[in-house]
């Protein structure tokens, strides 16, 4: 195989849509178990706020090195205002479209003895009003971008997806999904979708063995107007289906500390590296590179173009 190569990525332009929200951890001490019912109390010492969702994929992205826009629904809150701050503090030029009726979507992660004892949810769907606005920005920022994501969460601020994939691939734009749920339709025409194992047997179902599954996808792919899907497998690593092809990736052999937020990074290496002159293959061996650097870190975290060349 030939030897792996960082290209410039100084000058990609990624546009990220899609659901964003604030990952809040609480770490603390556990020493005794709560008298009122069978659970550890937790002591807590210290708190981080990180931006999650296609903040994170956002955030990805400029840690590689482009230039990355982001574009998304937030509530009139203080988690929405916290999650705009955090954004600008690491160079990322985001566009949140505030919905007075909405609260920004927050995850709550309570950490004891270096493990997740509890997640918190606190979700809700943005309105029309602000996603038909969100869709209005979007083709006028399509021109200034080389690439977008369409990061999808499933909270609601993609409901007009079709929408923006028409208008991308009109204008000449590669259009990566991140996708969610059994309706793929509403992905049909993009150029790549980036199911994890799981989510994909949600769609089509349980395969007998690597030809059956190259010969599902090959039907997907044939039926919503793909150029290629690539799945995520965790320690099987990655596998790339254009057509009738398939091509395989192993995992990085590393110490896995927490997967959260790896499909985020799979998404962003591969939007950054396809303009920057990676063909989809090499695209995906960084990816994968990429993603093996991430799951070494404990949360909602990023592989820096330094991470990855040290890597290589």
């Amino acid at each position: 195989m030939t030897k792996l190569a960082l290209p410039d990525t100084a000058s990609a332009r990624i546009l990220v849509v899609g659901d964003v929200m604030l990952d809040r951890y609480w770490f603390g001490e556990v020493s005794r178990i709560s008298p009122e019912a069978p659970v550890p109390v937790v002591k807590v010492e210290r708190a981080e706020e990180r931006p999650g969702g296609a903040a994170n994929v956002a955030r990805n992205c400029a840690a590689l090195g482009a230039k990355a826009s982001l574009l998304s629904v937030i509530g009139a809150d203080e988690a929405g205002q916290t999650l705009a701050r955090l954004l600008a503090s690491e160079g990322i030029a985001a566009s949140l479209h505030e919905d007075a009726a909405l609260s920004t979507t927050v995850k709550l992660r309570v950490i004891g003895r270096q493990q997740q004892l509890l997640r918190v949810d606190f979700e809700e769907n943005p309105h029309h009003e602000v996603l038909r606005a969100k869709l209005a920005e979007f083709g006028r920022r399509l021109p200034d971008c080389d690439a977008v994501i369409l990061s999808d969460y499933g909270k609601g601020g993609l409901a007009h997806i079709s929408e923006m994939i028409e208008l991308a691939r009109a204008a000449g734009k590669p259009v990566l999904v991140d996708p969610k749920g059994e309706d793929y339709a509403r992905y049909a025409g993009a150029t790549l979708l980036t199911p994890n194992r799981a989510e994909l047997r949600q769609v089509v179902g349980r395969w007998k063995d690597e030809d059956d599954l190259r010969r599902r996808v090959a039907g997907l792919l044939s039926e919503l107007g793909l150029e290629a899907l690539l799945v995520t497998r965790s320690e099987e690593g990655m596998t790339l289906f254009r057509g009738e092809e398939a091509l395989h990736e192993p995992a990085q052999a590393r110490e896995v500390y927490d997967v959260s937020g790896a499909g985020d990074t799979v998404i962003a290496a591969l939007a950054v590296m396809l303009p920057s002159g990676a063909d989809l293959h090499a695209a995906m061996r960084l990816a994968n590179r990429a993603a093996g650097i991430v799951v070494g870190k404990l949360g909602t975290a990023v592989a820096t173009r330094e991470e990855l060349r040290a890597a290589l």
